[in-house]
């Protein structure tokens, strides 16, 4: 997987469906970007955004 991932190859890194990630990316709670009809997501976007959703999770629970 390359640093560059469509919806099926970022589906299978976070372990949801494809339709779940399209839904997401189109509401914006998932960085992306749509070129043409296609989604495209940065791994290390991606992983930041897990991070930063990780860390904000924890703080809510304290």
């Amino acid at each position: 997987m390359g640093d560059i991932m469509t919806i099926a190859e970022l589906a299978k890194y976070l372990k949801f469906k494809p339709r779940t990630i399209y839904v997401k990316a189109k509401r914006g709670e998932i960085p992306g970007s749509k070129i043409g009809k296609s989604w495209r997501f940065q791994k290390h976007i991606i992983d930041q955004w897990l991070s930063e959703d990780t860390m904000s999770q924890a703080k809510k629970e304290n």
